[in-house]
């Protein structure tokens, strides 16, 4: 495995090749992709035999020690030199590879700093990348502790995403405000209490022409705080509500 590889750990796992040769569908099954997936999360770090147990048998991982050095061996069939080590285990990408979880946590950080800069165009692409990957389930036939890890970071990672994006396409304008509008209506019934969310529909709504819209949205994120934590919006959910109201 000398050419770089896209490795997909959202939705269906994948690993394919430059030349579009699935490598994934080689592996020992669903352990072997587990491990696969692993090393990868983990890496550069080697990991050591007892922790990948850990993570691949969470019922009494010390009676597999055979059974993964066996699907060491089939794995390192598939992979070859890419997987390393004997007490210690690590996993190197050729040059030039990808991987999902990875492209999704930078483009998140590329799109927050370009958003707080107001920079919508730069911030765009990547907040849709990192919207489209955290959509999916991470690893969906993964029971384990260290998938429950990953899909709470996920997740919060992609009310980020929604927002940003809602907010590019926002400052973006013009044809764009349709997707705002659905980002945040996504992010809204996503994280109902996220203030921030409500605050980007509104203005959203308003920038389409439905500022009446914009105070219902309002008026329904008051109500829920109400009943929910007996609280009012914020300052800066007030401050908007109160220009909607000037705008009349």
């Amino acid at each position: 495995m000398s050419s770089p590889v896209r490795v997909q750990l959202c939705g269906h796992f994948a690993l394919v090749r430059d030349d579009g040769a699935r490598l994934d569908d080689a592996l020992p099954g669903r352990l072997g992709r587990l491990l696969v997936a692993y090393l990868v999360l983990r890496r550069p770090a080697p990991v050591a035999r007892d922790e990948l147990l850990e993570a691949l048998w969470r019922q009494e991982p010390a009676t597999h020690g055979s059974a993964l050095t066996v699907l060491l061996s089939r794995v390192r069939t598939v992979l070859g030199d890419q997987v390393r080590g004997r007490g210690q285990l690590s996993i190197v990408l050729p040059e030039g590879s990808t991987v999902d979880v990875e492209t999704a946590l930078a483009g998140l950080h590329a799109a927050q700093s370009a958003v707080t800069l107001g920079d919508w165009q730069r911030a765009w692409a990547p907040a849709l990348t990192a919207m489209l990957v955290s959509r999916r389930r991470f690893l969906p036939e993964a029971e384990t502790w260290w998938a429950d890890e990953w899909r709470n970071r996920l997740d919060d990672l992609h009310l980020h995403a929604l927002e940003n994006y809602a907010r590019a396409c926002l400052g973006l304008g013009g044809t764009e405000l349709a997707s705002a509008e659905r980002a945040a209506r996504r992010l809204v019934g996503l994280a109902p209490l996220r203030e921030s969310g409500h605050l980007v529909l509104m203005q959203t709504l308003n920038a389409r022409g439905n500022p009446a819209e914009a105070l219902t949205a309002y008026e329904r994120l008051r109500t829920t705080l109400r009943e929910e934590l007996g609280t009012d919006p914020g300052p800066e959910l007030q401050r908007a509500h109160a220009d909607l109201l000037g705008r009349r």
